[in-house]
């Protein structure tokens, strides 16, 4: 990955906490910002993004220089996943530990990526195997974390967040994700998970805040129809804006 000028993880300690949506989120726009942008989604068991960036039907192809990622039809992103590799995107992966780390560690030698800007890793849940081999093996420019509001959520995350910091992984910062959901009628903010605490929980552990990102139903429609790079929000766009500065 020479041609890769910066490497980003995206984790969490907690499933459903929004990694993939961060992901894509960043990824959609870095690039509508003119950055070159490629996305690994590394959830070998779960993987989400092909779906929502509508590329589930293509196939990536195989060269001499190595397996060459499809691109986003809007901006290009370059997508790599393990649902891209199978027969059918239905197929379950029924994999123990050590093949899911072989997977990752062969997809980071395989894949052709172009001269990126920067590359961002969707992690799965969790501090195991995956996410292990990811610290351990590529060259990371740093982690965001992400979490929700919910106080269990809260104490999972400073699970992963210990994690980086025993592998010598600087973290980038903390993404509350679902924070509140704003009422269509009267703009009124509503706390669903309970209230906002992100800020205050990146202060008490010592890392950068990037910002929240409420629940939006436009979001999710996007996503179920595979035009996530046809959303747009001032929450994502805040939130990259922090980042730049801190990559």
């Amino acid at each position: 990955m020479d041609s890769t000028r910066k490497v980003i993880a995206v984790m969490s300690g907690k499933g459903g906490v929004g990694k993939s949506s961060v992901s894509s989120l960043l990824a959609v726009e870095l690039a509508r910002r003119g950055k070159k942008v490629g996305l690994m989604d590394t959830d070998i068991t779960g993987p989400s993004i092909p779906t929502m960036f509508g590329v589930v039907d293509k196939k990536p192809e195989v060269a001499s220089s190595g397996i060459i990622p499809v691109k986003s039809s809007k901006w290009g992103i370059e997508i790599i996943s393990i649902n891209l590799l199978l027969e059918q995107p239905e197929q379950p992966v029924i994999w123990r530990g050590p093949l899911l780390s072989k997977a990752i560690q062969e997809l980071w030698e395989e894949v052709a990526w172009s001269e990126l800007d920067i590359l961002i890793l969707d992690l799965p849940p969790g501090t195991g195997d995956i996410p292990l081999t990811v610290m351990q093996s590529i060259p990371l420019q740093g982690v965001v974390i992400v979490s929700s509001p919910q106080d269990l959520a809260l104490l999972i995350v400073k699970k992963a967040i210990n994690m980086v910091y025993q592998l010598s992984k600087p973290i980038l910062g903390l993404v509350e994700n679902m924070s509140f959901l704003t009422c269509p009628n009267c703009g009124q903010q509503i706390f669903l998970f309970g209230k906002p605490q992100g800020e205050e929980i990146s202060m008490e552990l010592g890392i950068p805040f990037l910002g929240y990102l409420p629940v939006d139903p436009e979001f999710s429609h996007h996503c179920d129809l595979g035009t996530i790079e046809d959303f747009e929000s001032p929450y994502s766009k805040s939130l990259v804006d922090r980042l730049e500065k801190l990559i």
